[in-house]
């Protein structure tokens, strides 16, 4: 991967975020605004859109940004932004959120807008490019100048600085030289342009939306997850293949026929199997299939690994409380399974989740995030009291946002507290746009994958994982479309190869 060691790696700028484009539409940027309102769960740091419109005035097709640090609802607050600023029939959107040290540089704030000799271009970025110390260090040998910290900002210098004629030639070309994961939304000046990495990692789906009166056809958009076209009532067609480059024009508007070129695959395609498990909205088609339906059929599979405690005839049925929201429609399916196994259990609502406080998980900095786990949650006493609890969640990256729960849940008057986790123990870094923490600083690392050290640390009777095994054959069981899964999080397989650091132990990433 370009010569990337892990340190190097984990301390660039990388970007879990949701991307959003569309296409000849009566009210462009109000669609964007919708559409990113319903990716919020992606990134909470910043928002932005950039429109493209015809100038009166000078003659000429212009682009606009509006961008902040914020909520969607937070940065696009004044209507007039829509009424004044933000006009044309096409533009993309995007959500972000980063790791530490970048959130506050509002220069990495997308999307990325530039004009250069072929015209104006904006970018949207989803993922991490894992070559993007080698290519950066060649553009500053070249005496390039940077505006920005993210990898995303390569993209529009390669586009720039590329020798070939057409413009679409020059984005191939760029994209040619990128490693890595990332799902694209590029604005040309006459085109939509939406992108896949070759691996799949990200997802991106294409939809329609009918809009009676416009000419040239419908509108077309794309977005990270189909949840957007839902919200302004566009028609998922189907997902932007892996290593796609579609080309959305005037001229294929009317029949949706657009140019689709391919880029080249050296290492297969490895969709990020963490979509399913945590990032991804239940209500969403991600990679061809529904999220909720994949999601119940994992906690079936955990319930098959490690069911509800068995309990004295006689004794009350342990509950099953889920860690909202994420982990909701797994536990759904694990409690039904458990009980077609024959083991007694009821699913309750323990946990109450305040809405108005962001994901812990995608919050910069160990105190914000453990400040943010106090506000966000809260017990339903009268539930808990006195009960055998299982509680599920999809995952435990560091470990803190479980333990604080379990004390809550302690404190709520719970005899016992049993936790099942719906995916097995992460173990490895994400080199392609997730932001785990470094090797060590994952819980299950922290205590050397010890179980029972886990379970102490935790406060808990007794803590179960799904089995990484059950959780791709369930994922393959939901989802039958031909692709494979990147799991390296779980399994430390990097389907991309990943340089380790000589200095360290080789079993140190």
């Amino acid at each position: 991967m370009g010569g990337v060691t892990f340190r190097e790696t984990m301390r660039q700028i990388r970007e879990y975020c949701g991307v959003f484009g569309i296409y000849n539409a009566t009210n462009a940027s109000n669609l964007i605004y919708l559409g990113l309102h319903a990716l919020q769960h992606r990134g909470q740091e910043s928002a932005g859109i950039v429109t493209s419109t015809f100038d009166e005035t000078r003659k000429r097709q212009v682009m606009i940004a509006h961008k902040d640090e914020g909520l969607v609802l937070d940065v696009f607050s004044d209507p007039s932004i829509f009424e004044t600023k933000l006009l044309g029939s096409s533009g993309i959107g995007h959500n972000r959120y980063s790791t530490a040290g970048a959130s506050n540089n509002r220069a990495n704030i997308q999307p990325l807008l530039v004009n250069y000799r072929d015209g104006n271009l904006a970018l949207a970025h989803n993922g991490n490019l894992s070559n993007a110390r080698e290519l950066r260090n060649s553009f500053s040998i070249r005496g390039t100048i940077f505006q920005s910290t993210s990898d995303s900002e390569l993209f529009l210098h390669l586009i720039a600085q590329s020798s070939r004629r057409r413009q679409i030639d020059k984005v191939l070309d760029a994209l040619g030289q990128v490693e890595g994961a990332f799902s694209l939304v590029i604005l040309t000046d006459d085109a939509l342009i939406a992108v896949r990495d070759p691996n799949g990692f990200r997802p991106l789906a294409l939809g329609k939306l009918e809009q009676p009166g416009q000419e040239g056809g419908p509108a077309w958009c794309v977005a990270s997850e189909t949840c957007a076209f839902d919200l302004i009532g566009a028609e998922y067609v189907r997902d932007v293949a892996p290593g796609e480059v579609l080309v959305i024009d005037r001229k294929g508007c009317a029949k949706g026929e657009f140019e689709s070129y391919q880029l080249a695959q050296h290492h297969g395609v490895s969709q990020c199997v963490f979509e399913y498990v945590y990032f991804s909205r239940p209500d969403s088609k991600i990679f061809g299939e529904m999220v909720d339906k994949v999601r119940r059929k994992i906690g079936k599979a955990l319930a098959h690994d490690a069911p509800v405690p068995t309990v004295p005839d006689g004794d009350p049925t342990p509950i099953v409380i889920a860690v909202p929201d994420s982990s909701n429609t797994a536990t759904l399916g694990y409690v039904t399974e458990c009980n077609k196994l024959g083991y007694r259990a009821r699913y309750e609502i323990g946990l109450i989740r305040n809405h108005y406080v962001g994901r812990t998980f995608i919050a910069p900095g160990q105190s914000r995030r453990e400040s943010k786990v106090r506000s966000k949650f809260n017990t339903v006493e009268g539930v808990l009291r006195d009960r055998v609890v299982v509680m599920v969640d999809d995952s435990i990256v560091r470990g803190t946002t479980a333990r604080q729960l379990v004390q809550m849940v302690r404190k709520a008057g719970a005899r016992e507290v049993h936790f099942r986790v719906a995916s097995p123990p992460v173990v490895s870094p994400c080199f392609y746009g997730m932001d785990f923490p470094s090797h060590d600083e994952l819980f299950a690392n922290q205590l050397g994958g010890d179980l029972e050290r886990m379970r102490d640390w935790l406060g808990v009777d007794s803590l179960a994982y799904l089995s990484a095994d059950g959780l791709m054959s369930a994922v393959r069981e939901a989802n039958e479309n031909p692709y494979g899964y990147c799991n390296a999080c779980f399994t430390s397989r990097y389907p991309v190869p990943v340089e380790m650091d000589v200095s360290k132990d080789e079993n140190e990433w």
